[in-house]
């Protein structure tokens, strides 16, 4: 624990004085200056932020953020009045500059202008926490700095630094505390949030522990996109009940524009930041990021319940879906998210002829503003030529728990 080598430190220092005689002035002198110097990267590294800014944060929003002196309660006690923290946004450049200084040097300009940006480092003697807590903060203005190549905005990465000076007592020793949030991408506009997120959520998921603010990968193992798709997706929809080996296998297909692979030759593939959300898909208007984001808020809104009971396969091409459906019986139907639009879910179901034939069919995708008129569950009831879930689930007994009453409509 900080506070008991603080302590330490305090008791050593006391030795150090009582044996000064012996030691004489000059090594005296050292041992001192090198006290000071442990005892300010003690204090320091004790310096955190609690509750992070948002990461993707919107000018002219308010948002919160609190920080923690973890010493605070022990070696401010005797100060006369509370100390201020203060937020500044910086850009990456800024961030890395402070990184190299060992967050010696102070930042010489705010790289945004924050309303609300000072508020008081205080000690609750109850909780025996010493904390700031912004909780008013608003960013009224960003200033853009120089961006690399064809980099958008929504790539371009800043951050909150949060920044105080102390005086400890009894040492007397003045200290300049600062620390920095997590990178943040700044947005003016909703329609940016979309690509801000994937910056974030690439940033967050392939970034080392240890590194220069605010490097990241350019290309990460397929293997490991897979993990944070997972996780992003149990997360957001609120799950359980992740994605498995086949939807990885289409997701794959997908990103690497690649039919001919087989699960296997993609788990030792490297997929870049440009194939996550720059490149446009294939035939589409839209990035892979952007559509699976889609298919995230679509589930999260409307899905969450057919997700979790499995009723939906979701993540499966047109071309195998037929593949599937064509030996069914008639009326035997799926679920699967659109590739051709961003947040539709679409129902592929096979007719039967007389003769044998069989033709595969998909009704056109529903969105979540038609899923909000009515349910998935009750469009499906709705649609007599649906009859068996795949493989050959009766359509009552897979969504009956799902169907509202005539009256409701309402999903």
């Amino acid at each position: 624990r900080c506070e008991s080598l603080v302590e330490i430190y305090f008791q050593l220092q006391q030795q150090v004085m009582a044996a000064s005689t012996e030691l004489g002035p000059e090594v005296l002198s050292r041992l001192l200056e090198r006290f000071d110097e442990v005892l300010s990267s003690l204090v320091k590294s004790s310096f955190l932020v609690e509750k992070q800014p948002p990461q993707v944060l919107k000018t002219q929003t308010k948002f919160q953020a609190s920080i923690r002196f973890l010493l605070g309660p022990q070696l401010l006690k005797a100060a006369p009045k509370p100390y201020m923290v203060r937020a500044d946004m910086v850009t990456e450049k800024q961030a890395r500059e402070l990184e190299l200084s060992n967050y010696s040097n102070t930042l010489s300009e705010s790289t945004g202008e924050i309303l609300h940006n000072t508020v008081a480092l205080e000690t609750n003697p109850t909780s025996g926490t010493c904390c700031a807590n912004f909780k008013n903060v608003l960013l009224k203005k960003i200033k853009r700095c120089e961006r690399k190549g064809s980099e958008s905005v929504t790539e371009e990465k800043c951050a909150v630094l949060f920044s105080t000076n102390v005086t400890l007592t009894p040492s007397n020793i003045s200290i300049h505390l600062q620390v920095l949030s997590l990178p943040i991408v700044v947005i003016v506009h909703g329609n940016q949030d979309n690509n801000a997120k994937a910056t974030v959520l690439w940033d967050n998921a392939f970034s080392d522990i240890e590194r220069v603010p605010f490097v990241v990968a350019e290309r990460v193992p397929w293997e490991k996109m897979c993990d944070t798709l997972n996780l992003k997706f149990m997360a957001e929809v609120q799950t359980t009940k992740g994605l498995l080996k086949e939807h990885y296998f289409f997701l794959a297909q997908k990103i690497f524009n690649d039919h001919s692979a087989s699960p296997e030759d993609f788990q030792n593939r490297h997929v870049s930041w440009a194939q996550f959300n720059k490149e446009i898909l294939p035939g589409r208007g839209f990035t892979f990021w952007q559509w699976f984001d889609g298919v995230l808020d679509l589930t999260k809104r409307c899905l969450k319940s057919y997700w979790s009971d499995r009723l939906i396969m979701g993540f499966i091409s047109k071309q195998y879906v037929c593949k599937l459906l064509s030996m069914e019986q008639d009326g035997t139907f799926l679920l699967r998210f659109s590739d051709s639009e961003i947040g539709g879910v679409t129902i592929a179901y096979v007719i039967r002829g007389k003769d044998g034939s069989s033709q595969v069919e998909n009704i056109q995708p529903f969105s979540a503003k038609d899923l909000s008129i009515r349910s998935l569950g009750d469009r499906i009831r709705d649609l007599g030529q649906l009859r068996n879930l795949y493989p050959s689930i009766p359509k009552d007994q897979a969504f009956g728990s799902h169907y509202n009453s005539e009256w409701g409509g309402l999903g």
